[in-house]
């Protein structure tokens, strides 16, 4: 039971790494500080669709599965939303490196906004 749990709590964060890698530089906007963090983030996050990389939560996860007797999800809130977004049907390489080039233009639109914004207040001074 604790390790079925803690599989759970791992895909958990693993949809909030995702959306962090994905999302996060948005936080830049509010705590420009948060750039020193999201970076490198955002850089790995890619790497490992780019790549083809499996990410450590991966592996982690299926441990704790199989620990807990391989007993799968049984119409839980996790299965039918996070799992799906994590591990989508149909994940080839292409749809990896689509995802990755994805992951970079956002980030690039959003450094790219937030460089904007910051040359128009420097401006303004």
């Amino acid at each position: 039971m604790l390790a079925l749990m803690a599989a759970d709590l791992i895909v958990l964060v693993h949809a909030l790494f995702i959306a962090f890698v994905v999302l996060g530089g948005l936080l830049t906007l509010r705590w420009p500080h948060t750039v020193w963090v999201h970076l490198p983030v955002a850089a790995y996050g890619a790497g490992i669709e780019l790549i083809g990389w499996t990410c450590p939560l991966t592996p982690l996860e299926n441990a704790l599965r199989r620990a807990a007797g391989g007993v799968g999800y049984r119409g839980g809130f996790i299965e039918h939303y996070l799992i799906p977004l994590i591990y989508p049907a149909g994940l080839t390489p292409r749809v990896q490196l689509v995802l990755g080039l994805l992951v970079l233009a956002v980030n690039v639109l959003v450094y790219g906004f937030v460089a904007l914004r910051r040359r128009g207040r420097r401006a303004g001074d």
